[in-house]
């Protein structure tokens, strides 16, 4: 399909497949002003223009417009977000003002990792459907305190979620020097081949774990667009530090930790030799 903006013929066909199966072609009628954030997030939702316009109780048209770049007045932000279950400013983050979003992403935080409510970790792993992303040298309270961590991971995976987990590498240097910091003779390597072998056994193959050897001075977990960071202090266990929930706004702390992590992922090392040990 072709649409005529300023003299210039510009492709806009966009193609949008609904939770039945159906592809629906998207009219997006401006110069490379699409609403990415917006088509993604009514994908996930299974809606078309259609739906979505009926449920924000506006025309097809103006659905089109909000796809094509355009801005809604703010109740119908509201409307929209509520809909698809997204942030408003993570939709339309040129129409909010970053100054009030300052501290918005920050949910919760806690002294310490113990103090973070037992149930938060599997209500966050079971509204997951995109991205989960660990990072940590061990994380074995995961796997030790909550019974339901690994079939729910596995799951996950299997629905189609991916899944990314980074462990210290038993072979590395920094494994060695929190083992010396910690002065527990080799514990943090015990723990991350008990959870390599929990992992091993019980995660499909689609699960995918490498092995890092960075200092670590967070211990990342993701869950689509919420984040809990374990901030790291020198001769402290991770159990004892503090913690940050974050939930993804205009993204000022939540992609800090996102390039974070990438940067980690790149430099690590699969871990297939270590699942295969005995």
């Amino acid at each position: 399909m072709l649409a005529v903006f300023a003299g210039q013929h510009i492709d806009t066909a966009r193609h949008l497949r609904t939770s039945s199966g159906h592809q629906v072609v998207l009219a997006v009628y401006a110069v490379g002003m699409v609403n990415e954030r917006l088509r993604r997030a009514m994908h996930r939702a299974g809606l078309d223009i259609a739906s979505l316009a009926d449920a924000s109780e506006v025309s097809t048209k103006t659905v089109e417009r909000w796809l094509s770049g355009k801005v809604p007045y703010p109740r119908t932000r509201y409307r929209v977000a509520a809909i698809l279950q997204e942030d408003e400013s993570y939709l339309w983050p040129e129409a909010v003002n970053g100054s009030s979003l300052a501290g918005a992403e920050m949910v919760a935080t806690y002294p310490r990792r113990s103090d973070v409510p037992r149930h938060l970790w599997m209500e966050l792993l079971r509204s997951s459907e995109r991205d989960i992303d660990l990072l940590a040298f061990a994380g074995l309270f995961l796997t030790e305190e909550h019974p339901d961590w690994l079939p729910t991971l596995a799951e996950k995976a299997r629905g189609g979620a991916r899944v990314r987990i980074l462990l210290g590498d038993p072979a590395g240097t920094q494994l060695a020097s929190r083992d010396r910091e910690y002065r527990i003779g080799g514990g943090v390597s015990g723990r991350v081949s008990s959870v390599l072998n929990y992992y091993g056994r019980l995660a499909p193959d689609t699960v995918q774990i490498r092995l890092h050897d960075t200092p670590l001075y967070n211990s990342i977990y993701r869950f689509d667009d919420e984040m809990i960071v374990n901030v790291h202090a020198y001769g402290v266990l991770a159990a004892f530090t503090p913690v940050m929930h974050l939930r993804r706004i205009d993204g000022s702390y939540f992609s800090t930790y996102v390039e974070s992590y990438e940067r980690v992922w790149a430099s690590a090392r699969p871990a297939d030799d270590a699942l295969e040990s005995p």
